[in-house]
């Protein structure tokens, strides 16, 4: 797909600069484009997005990630990054692609969703970013921002994101509405839910943002 393509499609996730131009740089528009192009390819052989139409692709997968990157970081944060249940790389890899600083891991436990984020990794030439290839219960690190879309065993793996989060950080969840009051009856530490903002094109589709705080539990 073409960069200018690219950018009319992620306006109402990003808008414009105040100067007209695509807030994306042309190299950002060009790696999103290289990402679209093997996630089609891969996704004729395995089922990677049930998603088809490139166009719905950017807007649904690229522009949402992007909504919350833009939420969650700034361009030049160096955060640790978690995405839980990464799939086809989203929100994780875009988000990656926003903020290129950051260290991002990529939890997906389907061995060859693995392989293909590996192969994306390697084919955008994207540092600091690295694919564990198992379930999220069992991973030992922790990071400044996790994020999960909606995902089965919903419950259990917001659980498990939010074990992975530092005391001060983010838990960012991609969901639906239906999904709101279920992600706050997760048992967890104290935790204080932001107003959840509405995904752009969307009626249904939010950001919800919750802030852990675990000194409470740990001098208790």
């Amino acid at each position: 797909m073409e960069s200018f393509r690219i950018a009319d499609l992620l306006h109402p996730f990003l808008g414009l600069s105040p100067g007209g131009g695509a807030l994306l740089p042309q190299p950002t528009l060009s790696t999103i484009s290289i990402y679209l192009d093997m996630l089609l390819r891969w996704n004729a052989r395995m089922n990677l997005t049930s998603i088809r139409d490139p166009e719905e692709i950017i807007t649904r997968h690229f522009g949402e990630s992007l909504f919350a990157a833009q939420h969650l970081l700034s361009c030049t944060d160096e955060l640790d990054v978690i995405d839980v249940g990464s799939g086809a790389g989203f929100p994780g890899l875009p988000i990656k692609i926003w903020a290129p600083d950051i260290h991002m891991t990529l939890i997906e436990s389907n061995q060859k969703k693995a392989t293909f984020l590996r192969e994306l990794i390697r084919t955008l030439r994207l540092s600091k970013t690295e694919v564990f290839a198992g379930r999220a219960e069992v991973f030992t690190g922790e990071a400044d921002v996790v994020t999960l879309r909606a995902v089965d065993n919903f419950e259990d793996a917001v659980f498990a994101a939010i074990k992975l989060v530092k005391s001060g950080g983010k838990i960012a969840l991609l969901i639906s509405k239906d999904q709101l009051a279920r992600s706050k009856s997760v048992p967890s530490p104290p935790l204080t839910w932001l107003e959840p903002e509405l995904m752009p094109l969307s009626e249904s589709r939010i950001l919800s943002v919750g802030i852990v705080n675990r000194v409470n539990t740990e001098s208790n």
